[in-house]
């Protein structure tokens, strides 16, 4: 070690981790509200999911201990290994793999699931980083751009056969790490283009997107031909290849998604117009997102108050301790306490951002990038999952659901990062 455990404690970032502790504790609280039962009241009844839920939060803070105390330079030397055993655990679960809740995203340890996706995150985010700050490595050439891309990508690859696009969704979100560190924009255009085709033809049909897409081909060539000649070659390619995007938008949503992907995209998107129908679809195939938005609306301004939430206690929310936490907090906290929860989150994610602009290597500033990246869509899609503004996909609020391996996974991701940040100024001893 370069630095000894009482230097690492002066020097990690207490805003930090005050944040971590606020979260992990303020979760800990709903969650166990939402999973009392009569049988048990004791807080250390690891029969009862509160209990084990504390277990596995004073597991996650042993584990921060750690990560704070390994050399700093670890993480970066043993990045590449890290990851390829993370790849190796996902990949082993297709044959020994236990499948629960119709996915086989688990190993069975006994008292203990353990989900390799979690773990893959602060791995990826570390081999990404590697690669990106190797001196060999440069982002503005296509064989370089093509294999941090492919780093990113083989977890996706790995996850979704689960089947999980939730979690593989996840590691999508890591791409901002390239943007940020000079990944031409042009790729990010073409993603965006593809998500509106792919909307919008889901919405209105081939033949309106088409329709709009010439159309307003037609006016960017009437406003610019004026100043400049425009090449006409690369506008007709687009429009050919966005055309043939949309036609095969229906296909690869009747024959690659499931019927219930499918029917949370009706939902979100409104594809059914009768309100009565539509309101019915909400009380059956979203009747998750019904029910948690009914419970946040019920809280109204300070809540019904701890353990007196009536649809908390009533299990009216499926899945409420885990993916749909955020309810929890709406019923018997109010606006005050979801308020309380996403500014917490936000000045988190602000502090992050000025810790990975402080540092002096390339390596630690993409690693806090990537942990930015992943607890950012994190947060916004549970949150808007529970709120009925995205549909929903299954995954946690970060530090706050229920779950040993999430918490775990996320306070490796985090603590790494405070790790590195720690010894910013003995990057180059």
């Amino acid at each position: 070690m370069n630095m000894s455990g009482k230097s690492v404690f002066k020097r990690v970032d207490w805003l930090t981790i005050f944040l971590y502790l606020m979260l992990v504790g303020i979760g800990w609280v709903n969650i166990y509200s939402t999973t009392l039962t009569d049988e048990g009241n004791a807080l250390l009844d690891f029969s009862q999911l509160y209990g084990k839920q504390l277990f596995f939060i004073g597991a996650s803070l042993i584990a921060a201990l750690i990560f704070l105390n390994l050399e700093a330079h670890f993480y970066e030397r043993f990045s590449s290994l890290l990851y390829i055993i993370t790849m190796v655990l996902l990949l082993g679960l297709f044959v020994f793999g236990k499948n629960i809740a119709g996915a086989t995203s688990w190993y069975s340890l006994g008292f203990f699931n353990l989900q390799p996706s979690e773990l893959a995150k602060f791995t990826t985010a570390l081999a990404l980083a590697k690669y990106l700050s190797d001196i060999q490595t440069d982002i503005k050439k296509r064989k370089d751009q093509l294999f941090a891309l492919l780093i990113i990508l083989i977890p996706v690859l790995l996850i979704i056969p689960q089947p999980d696009p939730g979690s593989a969704l996840v590691f999508l979100a890591l791409v901002f790490v390239l943007f940020r560190e000079g990944f031409p924009l042009f790729y990010l255009l073409i993603a965006l283009v593809a998500l509106i085709v792919f909307i919008t033809t889901l919405m209105f049909g081939t033949i309106w997107v088409s329709i709009s897409l010439a159309l307003l081909i037609a006016v960017f060539l009437l406003v610019k031909k004026a100043s400049f000649k425009v090449p006409l070659f690369p506008l007709f390619t687009f429009f050919f290849l966005a055309v043939i995007f949309s036609l095969s938008v229906n296909f690869v949503f009747e024959n690659v998604f499931e019927q219930r992907h499918r029917d949370r995209f009706s939902l979100w998107l409104r594809l059914e117009k009768d309100p009565e129908k539509l309101e019915e679809i909400r009380k059956t195939i979203g009747y998750n997102t019904y029910q948690s938005e009914k419970a946040i609306e019920s809280g109204g301004g300070f809540g019904k108050g701890f353990l007196e939430g009536t649809r908390t206690k009533g299990d009216f929310v499926p899945e409420q301790h885990t993916d749909y936490i955020f309810s929890t907090v709406g019923e018997e906290w109010g606006f005050m306490g979801t308020a309380t929860v996403v500014i917490l989150f936000t000045a988190l994610l602000l502090r992050l951002v000025a810790l990975a602009e402080r540092q002096k290597s390339d390596f630690s500033r993409m690693y806090g990038y990537g942990v930015i990246s992943i607890l950012l869509i994190h947060y916004f899609i549970n949150v808007g999952m529970v709120i009925g503004i995205l549909p929903t996909i299954g995954i946690p609020l970060p530090f706050f659901s229920y779950g040993g391996s999430a918490l775990i996974g996320f306070t490796a991701l985090l603590f790494i990062f405070l790790k590195l940040d720690a010894n910013r100024l003995n990057e180059w001893l």
